[in-house]
């Protein structure tokens, strides 16, 4: 038999000292555990890109006018369209043809107006859409070719030219007893149509602050977002100045790396915040509310009363050999139906946004309904938020 080992003097602590060292141990990673979770981030929801514009990088608006041709008969009518002849006679005659004093019957052209965006940093020779849509009283521009048009901006001045075959989606057809249409023939556009003749001057790169703009204005997500870059990049980085906007100060150790900054500030997350509020369309029945709404307590009770008028008139013919006359006697029946099966609803304090729209299904009502009933609560002063009639 084996006899077990004998500890030296070094390893012959009392069993008392060693659960002590364990304790401190166990509590030392606690600890850690502790500040480790304090420290991790709470999940959130958005980046900081899908909810702020960087101010100076935007798109700009370009409109011209252009001639269509190249139509099947489907093109502007010359007599109602004065605009379109006097374009034709005018093109005509810079390309050396003489046609005025003439009368001029063509249907195979057509007015357009020819709109396109320029994206931030178009470079001169890049390409964009155009999407041109008829002017005067043309039925369908399918077939059609736009002619050289240039485009402008807001200064007036020209930075895309766009020429091209259209591409309709829409089609029309018509014959003597019927007509179809389908879609909308009078618009069509041309991919990458349209080449860029200058730029806009921006320089990025040279910006010592970067300005934030938050799409929906909002206090609190504005802190957040400044919060956010100030936990990566140190404090005073980032401040909010308004709802809106956000301040960034460019590092100096990241002068002239703008673009890599944008980066990383871009996959930031933050939680947006919104305000209480409940959006209505009535047109359409639609509700939307926000997760914020909250109601105090208020009892509800809804009751629909129908009114249905049946008229069924009856013809009163005399007899054959009497000397009377055909006469119509009018038959009303009316009926009301009053609906007193409904109950009522208690909405106790600080109702969630699923109890509120639990309680309101209860009642059996529908969305137009729904709609009286948010109003009047509102009306009520029950109602936390804000509505917003579309």
């Amino acid at each position: 038999m084996t006899p077990f080992p004998r500890q030296s003097a070094a390893t012959r602590t009392p069993l008392r000292v060693r659960l002590r060292n364990a304790a401190r141990t166990i509590l030392a990673l606690g600890v850690a555990a502790v500040v480790v979770a304090v420290a991790s981030p709470a999940l959130a929801n958005s980046r900081i890109k899908d909810i702020v514009d960087v101010e100076g990088v935007r798109e700009n608006m370009l409109i011209g006018y252009g001639l269509v041709v190249g139509l099947n008969g489907t093109g502007d009518s010359l007599n109602n369209s004065p605009f379109t002849e006097q374009s034709l006679i005018g093109m005509l005659e810079r390309l050396g043809v003489n046609t005025r004093g003439q009368s001029m019957k063509t249907r195979n052209v057509a007015a357009v107006m020819v709109t396109g965006t320029l994206p931030a940093f178009a470079a001169q020779g890049s390409r964009i859409d155009a999407v041109v849509s008829a002017l005067g009283d043309a039925k369908s521009l399918l077939g059609g070719t736009l002619l050289v048009t240039p485009m402008l901006g807001a200064d007036g001045e020209v930075y895309a030219v766009a020429q091209g075959p259209l591409a309709v989606s829409g089609f029309s057809a018509a014959g003597q007893g019927a007509s179809v249409t389908r879609g909308v023939p009078t618009s069509g556009r041309i991919s990458a149509g349209a080449i860029v003749e200058r730029e806009i001057e921006f320089s990025l790169a040279e910006l010592p602050v970067l300005r934030l703009s938050l799409r929906n204005p909002d206090f609190t997500t504005a802190q957040r977002v400044a919060q956010a870059i100030n936990g990566v990049y140190g404090a005073n980085t980032a401040r909010a100045t308004d709802p809106s906007a956000v301040v960034v100060t460019v590092p100096q150790m990241r002068r002239g790396d703008i673009v890599g900054l944008m980066t990383e500030i871009e996959q930031l997350r933050v939680t947006p915040d919104q305000p209480a509020r409940v959006v209505i369309d009535e047109k359409s029945g639609v509700i939307v509310m926000g997760e914020n709404v909250r109601i105090s307590t208020v009892a509800i009770a809804q009751g629909n009363l129908t009114i249905r008028i049946t008229e069924t008139p009856q013809v009163s013919q005399p007899n054959p050999l009497a000397a009377g006359q055909t006469v119509v006697t009018p038959q009303t029946n009316i009926q009301v139906d009053e609906q007193s099966n409904n109950r009522l609803a208690i909405m106790s304090n600080g109702v969630s946004l699923q109890e509120l729209v639990e309680s309101l299904n209860a009642l059996g009502i529908g969305p137009r309904d729904m709609i009286s009933i948010l109003q009047s609560i509102k009306a009520a002063g029950a109602l936390q938020a804000e509505i917003e009639v579309m």
